[in-house]
């Protein structure tokens, strides 16, 4: 985190001098000294996130991927006259312990077109689908798998079935 905040100063200030670079070293010590002693933050939180950077990696481009095959399914709905469109709310429960990968699940769903999260209580969404063949369905379905990969629950949940 040290490194990302001096390169974020460095990267402000548009030039590189010795002062710049004293001044900026100083500051971000100062900064990330307050984020540990105030924030919560450790540097073992750091070792965490970045063990996860593959599996981060890999659900950004498997999302990627679902906005783009659902940006074209929202295209085809739209651009063919002859399919009735059917809306539908939807709800589904799910599997995921966090908090965390409650809200990145959501926020997945939402980043999709054609899907909104209207509303997480407790372990149930509530879904707003443009058609009926956007349901996720009332199962598990593989985004959910892959945020339950993401934190390191799909080795717990195999070990427990």
């Amino acid at each position: 985190m040290y490194f990302l905040l001096f390169g974020f100063w460095v990267l402000l200030n548009g030039q590189w001098t010795m002062e710049i670079a004293i001044v900026g070293l100083i500051v971000c010590a100062a900064l990330y000294a307050f984020m540990c002693a105030f924030m919560g933050y450790s540097p073992k939180q750091e070792w965490r996130v970045a063990r996860r950077l593959p599996r981060i990696a890999g659900y950004f481009f498997y999302l990627v991927g679902e906005v783009f095959k659902s940006a074209f399914g929202v295209m085809k709905l739209i651009w063919n006259p002859a399919v009735v469109i059917e809306p539908e709310v939807t709800s589904f429960r799910t599997r995921l312990r966090t908090d965390a990968g409650k809200v990145v699940l959501a926020n997945s769903i939402t980043m999709t077109p054609g899907t909104i999260t209207i509303d997480v209580q407790e372990d149930e969404f509530l879904i707003h689908c443009l058609d009926t063949s956007f349901d996720v369905g009332t199962e598990g379905f593989e985004m959910e798998d892959r945020v339950m990969t993401l934190e390191g629950q799909a080795k717990e949940a195999q070990n427990h079935d």
